[in-house]
Formats: C-alpha cells, sequence, structure tokens
C-alpha cells in the first residue's frame, strides 16, 4: 500500500455488480461507503484521513440512486478529491444480463418510473456515458459469474499480499466441541497421548519435549506429508472460488499436547511453502 491511500469510485449500470465490487474491496481491507451522495465524497475522504490514517484506501459507490446529486459526480471527479490518487471503476454488461439480473432481483430499476424495465436500462445507460467514457478501468460482467468478478477486482486494486489465502490452523479438544468454522478437519487421537507420560503431563504440544515426542513418530510423519498436500489443493480451489480464509481443525482429547503439536508443524510447514499460516489454540490452557 502506498503511502497516501487510493480512492476508487465504484459505479455504472445497475445489475452490472457494483456490490460484488464493493464487498471484494472491503474484504481487502478498503474502508467501504455505498449509495453515496457525490458531495458527500470530499467529507469521507477527510473523515478517514482523520480517523485511519491516509493511507487507508476508500472505495464509494456512486450511482443513479443519487438522483439529482448525480450530476455533480463528473464534476466532483474533475476539480479532484483531495490529493488521494482517484481512479473511476465502471461496470457494466449488455441489456440480456441486466433483464436478467434485475428480473432475479424483483426489483424495479431505479430510472424505471411507470414505464418497462428495459426502457429503465435505456436511459441509465444514456446517463452514465458520459461517465463510462472517463473510466479508468472498465469491466463487461456479462459472461463473468461473482468469483470472476471479485478476481477482477482484487487483480485491479488488491495489494499483492491481499490476494493470497490466509489459512488458519486451529487447535482444539474434541471434548470441547469441534469449532463451527473449521474447513478442513483431522483427528490426531490415533497418535500415542503425552497425557500419559508423566513428566509429560503437565506441558503442552508447545514445549519441544511435547513436541518431539509427538511429530517424530513415523505415522505423525506420513499423516504430515499426506495431509500438507491436501491443504494445499483445497486452498488452490478456494482461490480459484473466490474465498480467501480457511480454517483448518486438528482435534485431539483435550486440545492440550497433540494437535497443539501438530498445528504447529502444519502451519510451519505450509509457510515454508509460501503461505500466510497462522497456528491458533482454541482450548489450550482449559485444563
Amino acid at each position: 500500500m502506498s503511502e497516501q491511500g487510493e480512492l476508487v469510485v465504484i459505479t455504472g449500470m445497475t445489475g452490472a455488480g457494483r456490490s460484488t465490487a464493493a464487498k471484494e474491496l472491503e474484504d481487502l481491507g478498503w474502508f467501504v461507503v455505498d449509495n453515496l451522495p457525490p458531495e458527500l465524497v470530499g467529507d469521507v475522504v477527510r473523515l478517514v484521513d482523520e480517523r485511519r490514517g491516509q493511507r487507508q484506501p476508500i472505495a464509494v459507490v456512486v450511482d443513479v440512486r443519487a438522483g439529482e446529486f448525480f450530476g455533480a459526480l463528473q464534476e466532483r471527479l474533475a476539480n479532484g478529491l483531495g490529493s488521494r490518487r482517484t481512479s473511476v471503476l465502471f461496470l457494466e454488461a449488455s441489456v440480456d444480463a441486466l433483464v436478467r439480473r434485475q428480473e432475479a432481483a424483483r426489483r424495479p430499476h431505479p430510472l424505471q418510473g411507470g414505464g418497462r424495465l428495459i426502457d429503465g436500462i435505456d436511459r441509465e445507460r444514456e446517463v452514465m456515458a458520459p461517465l463510462r467514457g472517463d473510466a479508468d478501468l472498465v469491466i463487461d460482467t456479462t459472461e463473468l459469474n461473482v468469483h470472476q468478478l471479485k478476481e477482477r477486482v482484487a487483480r485491479a486494486f488488491g495489494h499483492p499480499d491481499a490476494l493470497r489465502l490466509l489459512v488458519t490452523v486451529v487447535s482444539f479438544g474434541f471434548k470441547y466441541g469441534i469449532p463451527v468454522d473449521s474447513d478442513l478437519l483431522a483427528d490426531m487421537r490415533f497418535l500415542p497421548n503425552p497425557y500419559w507420560v508423566p513428566e509429560l503431563r503437565d506441558q503442552t504440544g508447545q514445549d519441544p519435549e511435547v513436541a518431539a515426542y509427538v511429530k517424530e513418530r513415523d505415522d505423525a510423519q506420513a499423516f504430515l506429508d499426506r495431509f500438507v498436500p491436501v491443504v494445499q489443493t483445497v486452498t488452490a480451489g478456494y482461490l480459484r472460488e473466490g474465498k480467501r480464509f480457511m480454517t483448518v481443525a486438528i482435534g485431539c482429547t483435550g486440545g492440550k499436547h497433540r494437535s497443539v503439536a501438530m498445528t504447529e508443524e502444519i502451519a510451519a510447514r505450509l509457510r515454508a511453502l509460501g503461505y500466510q499460516a497462522r497456528a491458533t489454540h482454541r482450548d489450550l490452557g482449559r485444563e
């Protein structure tokens, strides 16, 4: 991210994916405001600069829902919006695609009035034409699904690190319940329990002696050698489908020894492969 955060104005045709683009930028860490009158864009920039600093990127969604205020947008853009680098993202689609999406949403077009849906689309395209001509990036979403649109937005405006999957590997104890947000789950109760070794009982899987006891077994190494590639396969699919967060849950009886040691090792192996991976321990300290 640059020293001066970027300002992106998201606009375009109703049904072309403005909300999807805005949500994607929000997931990437942008401060997003939807349906903002153009006159207030400068105020939003000032407030964000004061509260979050000038490095915080901002995205505002401005469209024909602003009514009579919409005509002021081009003037505001021409006069500049402070020292931030400003760009316009314009989303459009074919008439057939817009009609199909609007009918699926079962909502009237904002410019439809008492006429047909296609009349509202035609009026909107006419109003939008000058702004489309000045846009920095135009994305035609006619043939794009939600995941493909999110990827296009992320590649255009996301920090390189934001395009990587964040993997959280969490240890837990089965006796406290399975994490409800887990995407993958593995059971470490097939490994010998350090609890039954007197000198290891009071230690945890973060202690070197316990970690060695758990990980140095042949079956533990065989599991790690097979499980980490499974995680890699799933993460590739998640990125393809537009998901950027994944939780891998590793369980044992109490969440103190085996799951903790294996969670640390799995996260370390994923980081060595270039993933953003962190280890966390839900139930450590409960016993």
